[in-house]
């Protein structure tokens, strides 16, 4: 697919969409997705990047930008994500087993979706970041910070 960017983006943009379809049927509520203090969650969106973007902070050499096609896909691919993990999945977990449970059940397997696509050595950040992500969902009841904190991440790593 690497060769073919085309392709790239439609898988791209079809994952993001097939991963939103967990969320369809949750009340917007039960996701984090509320209007209450949306001013603060785009601050705290904005927050999360920034704090996403250190490793990149310290890697050698300039980050690459994605192109605009690409770049559109990896924020569909961001808001999948997050509906389906710390959205429906953590929402569900909760229920289950409380607060606990979703925040360890979403990263883990959070982290273990990305497996196939990341190097065994990135992980350690995958999951880190998973784990900042779950706990600002569990601490704030929020979702909107961390769609938006991903998406930074996603368009600058």
């Amino acid at each position: 697919m690497a060769q073919q960017p085309g392709l790239t983006v439609a898988a791209l943009a079809l994952g993001g969409a097939a991963l939103t379809a967990f969320a369809l049927g949750w009340p917007p509520e039960r996701l984090g997705l509320g209007t209450s203090k949306f001013g603060l969650r785009l601050l705290g969106g904005l927050a999360l990047g920034a704090v996403l973007l250190l490793p990149a902070a310290v890697r050698p050499g300039v980050a690459p930008l994605l192109p605009a096609g690409l770049a559109w896909a990896a924020i569909a691919v961001s808001i999948g994500e997050e509906l389906a993990f710390r959205g429906a999945l953590y929402a569900a977990l909760d229920d289950l087993g409380g607060a606990p449970l979703a925040i360890i059940g979403s990263t883990s397997l959070w982290t273990a979706a990305h497996v196939l696509s990341h190097p065994t050595q990135f992980l350690g950040a995958v999951a880190a970041a998973g784990l900042l992500l779950a706990l600002w969902r569990w601490a704030c009841k929020d979702l909107v910070a961390p769609v938006i904190g991903h998406a930074i991440a996603d368009l600058a790593l």
